[in-house]
């Protein structure tokens, strides 16, 4: 449902193309949100716009905008792509936007542009896959990368009994996040489970059709292959696909981190496993929260804690905002989310 949402052209931003704007166009903000005179301006950028995951993420975005009543500038590339992201960043620094949230597909290829931003005084929030600290205010964390590699890890320890094979599919080998990702994964197979051998590593530029031909490949590569650790959300339903059209569907594994309606199907029909995630929707929305009050003076460097709205509080543990911990949907819990 969320593949369907509104956009809007940017008027009189010549520098600016496929973006979209929410809120309201005039009045005073109700209750809470930017001064009266003065509508607050979000910029808001995904890794690719196109990729569902994100897609959702911006549902909540565009709620958070919409209840602060403060302007929502989306845009971002449609495949995974830093010089692009660049690029983006510098025409909103151009635009003079009051916040700047973004997921940074790499830290080190974006920490310039992001330097120039706070410079010119705009605040900076990362979500998802963070920047260099020093370029950025605060970073909304939708879990730590230590439980995100020990939930994936875990899971594919007990559906393998603890040995064998398994191949992970990655969005890129220069996704920041994913790296983290890896790093404890790797970690936590040394300490808990060394039965278990990774054998090979594959990206698949955040593409469904080009995870099912990477894992197709994988399958008859590694032909002992036990499991598919599927990392970033396109690659879940793809890896299922090529599993399912090899005829091996309950011989080799499938998990990772994904959206429930992308893998509703699979993990119904047992293809797909498990499906390991957060909530995206209340990513996005507590992402443009925490801008908002950050651009506003409401959030200040040593914070505690954090009250996104009607999420509740959370939790700040250094110049991190935590949303919580990974989740775990199955075929038996599936039909309670739809996103």
């Amino acid at each position: 449902m969320f593949r369907s949402f509104a956009l809007f052209l940017c008027v009189g931003l010549a520098l600016l193309t496929g973006c979209s704007r929410s809120g309201p166009d005039t009045g005073a903000a109700p209750s809470g949100g930017a001064p009266a005179g003065k509508r607050l301006t979000i910029a808001f950028m995904p890794k690719s716009k196109g990729n569902g995951y994100f897609v959702s993420c911006k549902q909540g975005a565009d709620q958070a905008a919409k209840d602060l009543g403060a302007e929502l500038i989306f845009d971002g590339p449609v495949s995974p792509d830093p010089a692009k992201q660049n690029e983006i960043i510098e025409n909103w620094i151009t635009l003079g936007v009051d916040v700047i949230a973004v997921a940074c597909e790499n830290k080190d290829g974006i920490s310039t542009a992001l330097k120039r931003a706070k410079d010119k005084g705009i605040k900076i929030v990362t979500f998802d896959s963070d920047a260099e600290p020093a370029t950025r205010d605060f970073f909304v964390n939708q879990a730590t990368p230590e439980g995100i590699g020990n939930a994936l890890m875990d899971e594919a320890a007990r559906l393998c009994g603890g040995t064998g094979e398994f191949a992970i599919i990655t969005a890129s080998l220069t996704a920041q996040n994913m790296i983290e990702w890896q790093k404890f994964i790797e970690a936590r197979r040394m300490a808990k489970h060394p039965g278990m051998k990774m054998v090979a590593l594959r990206p698949c530029d955040d593409l469904k059709d080009k995870a099912q031909a990477e894992a197709t490949t994988l399958l008859g590569a590694y032909p002992h292959l036990k499991l598919l650790m599927n990392i970033c959300s396109p690659a879940v339903p793809g890896a299922a696909e090529a599993v399912k059209q090899a005829g091996k569907a309950g011989k080799v594994k499938v998990i990772g981190l994904g959206l429930p309606n992308e893998n509703r199907r699979y993990l119904k029909d047992g293809t797909t496993d498990t499906v390991i995630l957060w909530k995206t929707v209340d990513l996005g929305y507590l992402t443009v929260q925490a801008a908002a009050a950050l651009a506003k003076g409401e959030l200040k460097a040593g914070a505690t804690s954090f009250k996104g709205g009607k999420l509740g509080e959370f939790r700040i543990v250094g110049d991190n905002i935590l949303l919580g911990e990974p989740f775990k949907f199955t075929k038996e819990n599936i039909d309670q989310f739809d996103f």
